[in-house]
């Protein structure tokens, strides 16, 4: 709801600025190419999306992505050892991980979700420690293949969408690493505070 009085805010500040100073036909075209260059990107994005989404039912089918979330349950079951008790739980948050890990966010969302609600019971409201941790996990992902960016620079333009690959291994291992010990860190300070 916020969001929407915010952009009702920014439409409305712009007509006023517009008429005020003149330049309402520029606020009112930089409004159709907005449009159209939104359009355009998502078009784009939905293409790749397709062809992620299709890759990573491939992956199902043929096993791989099992595999993939079965290779992480070792450091999960250090990381989470509560929710590593329920198998079922224990599969959402791997298959969470692989997902994100793959740049396939949108994909990794509803895994996401059901490993949150599995969690959350018996929590009576309160975030557990691990459940923070799983919204650590899932925010600041690794991603070896970053689908999304690499979308969006191809709808841009970019003839080689994935040559970041190197800075952005490097800013999500920091990113997950940073929030893994912030989250340890305050999980530790306030049990100190009870």
């Amino acid at each position: 709801m916020a969001m929407a009085w915010i952009w009702t805010g920014m439409v409305v500040l712009s007509l006023i600025f517009g008429v005020l100073s003149g330049n309402l036909n520029a606020v009112a075209s930089a409004a159709m190419a907005g449009a159209q260059s939104a359009i355009d990107l998502s078009v784009s994005m939905a293409g790749m999306l397709c062809l992620w989404s299709g890759i990573m039912e491939v992956m199902n089918v043929c096993g791989l992505s099992h595999r993939l979330a079965r290779a992480f349950r070792p450091l999960l079951r250090r990381l989470l050892p509560n929710a590593s008790r329920d198998e079922e739980t224990l599969a959402a948050v791997s298959a969470n991980v692989s997902a994100n890990l793959l740049g396939l966010g949108n994909a990794a969302t509803p895994l996401g979700i059901r490993a949150a609600r599995r969690m959350a019971r018996g929590c009576e409201g309160v975030a557990s420690d691990e459940l923070c941790l799983l919204v650590v996990l899932n925010t600041a992902s690794i991603q070896l293949l970053p689908t999304t960016i690499a979308s969006v620079r191809a709808a841009a333009g970019c003839q080689t969408p994935f040559d970041i690959l190197p800075a952005v291994w490097f800013a999500s291992v920091l990113s997950v690493a940073a929030g893994l010990l912030t989250a340890r860190l305050l999980s530790h300070w306030g049990r100190g505070r009870l």
